[in-house]
């Protein structure tokens, strides 16, 4: 015996419904978009200090074929000036993704190198003293593996946070002057990389 017809008959949707729940379903199962870079990603947006920030840019620490960490640059909102970066108010991170086996009194050497060249003497002699604080927390990492992951945090009222695989480590330096004196050393005027320092500030690392 056949099964009587519904009572109530619901319309067909429309070729508009169809793309509009295709398009919700689509949205719904993407993942969340990142940047990568030799095979390092980095996430469009993180949060910090409780506010969302974003990825101003990515790149590469090398020399020649030697490729010692990718870096990316997280801020409020994108700037492509080094100007820019430093006028920014809130939180920021430079995330490092180490790509090489590295002992970490090698970064020291980076560090002090960077703020020598970015910096004149007056300056340095002001932030002499928190340069020895963060080469001492830098010391304190040992030797840096293949696959870690270094942030260089400023958070606000605090300092600049140092952290190994996101475990903080010692307390952070303060001074917004020191932590754009850290930022030099990525993007300032003689900067350690200047396809990095280009990578950073959103533009193309030309690897």
């Amino acid at each position: 015996m056949l099964s009587p017809l519904p009572t109530t008959m619901h319309p067909t949707p429309g070729p508009w419904t169809r793309r509009a729940v295709l398009a919700a379903a689509l949205a719904a199962a993407a993942p969340l978009r990142a940047a990568t870079i030799a095979e390092q990603r980095f996430e469009d947006r993180i949060r910090l200090a409780g506010a969302e920030l974003v990825l101003n840019g990515v790149g590469l620490r090398a020399v020649a074929w030697f490729k010692g960490y990718a870096a990316g640059l997280y801020l409020a909102q994108k700037a492509t000036t080094p100007a820019g970066v430093l006028a920014q108010a809130g939180p920021k991170r430079v995330q490092m993704k180490m790509m090489v086996e590295v002992e970490s009194v090698e970064f020291v050497k980076a560090v002090d190198k960077g703020m020598r060249r970015n910096h004149s003497a007056a300056e340095l002699g002001a932030l002499q003293a928190r340069i020895a604080q963060f080469d001492a927390l830098v010391r304190g990492l040992g030797t840096l593996k293949k696959g870690d992951v270094v942030d260089l945090d400023w958070l606000p009222g605090h300092g600049l946070q140092l952290s190994l695989n996101t475990r903080p480590r010692g307390e952070p330096v303060v001074g917004d002057d020191f932590y754009a004196g850290i930022l030099k050393i990525f993007i300032g005027n003689d900067p350690v990389d200047k396809r990095l320092k280009a990578g950073l500030l959103g533009g193309s690392p030309s690897y």
